[in-house]
């Protein structure tokens, strides 16, 4: 059985987008958007505040299916917050297009580019969320599909 909230981590070169569920599964909500070089703080101290259960953190895969730098850097990410919190189970999810199908959304709301630049991260980690949830067998809680 899975345990909410769940964390979805987008982890980019400059920014790390953050989502979660809340604590009964229903829905998936952005969280923040933090800089890298202080995201592992900020993303530990979400973890501690939401009292969060489960980590899902997207895997830029390269065309092909394998892994190529950015992944490997959304992995040792993940590690070093499995490290910090090693009761919390972390699954991966391809995190392809997450970024244009999260924009796509968000334009079709009426954010343009310049509009969306402070939260394109936490789309796209509910995009991974999302992705997430919808792929579990026996799902009870597929989360928000907007």
């Amino acid at each position: 059985m899975v345990e909410h909230p769940i964390l979805a981590i987008d982890h980019g070169d400059a920014r790390i987008g953050l989502a979660c569920t809340d604590p009964l599964g229903i829905a998936v909500h952005p969280l923040a958007t933090v800089p890298k070089a202080t995201g592992f703080q900020e993303v530990s101290d979400y973890i501690k505040q939401k009292g969060i259960k489960q980590i899902v953190v997207g895997l830029p895969l390269l065309r092909d299916g394998s892994e190529g730098e950015s992944a490997q850097k959304a992995r040792a990410f993940a590690q070093q917050i499995s490290k910090e919190f090693p009761e919390l189970p972390v699954e991966y999810v391809d995190e392809s297009f997450s970024t244009i199908e999260a924009s796509s959304k968000l334009r079709a709301v009426g954010l343009n580019a310049k509009k969306q630049k402070g939260i394109i991260d936490q789309a796209a980690a509910m995009e991974i969320l999302n992705r997430y949830l919808g792929e579990m067998p026996n799902s009870d809680c597929p989360g928000f599909q907007g």
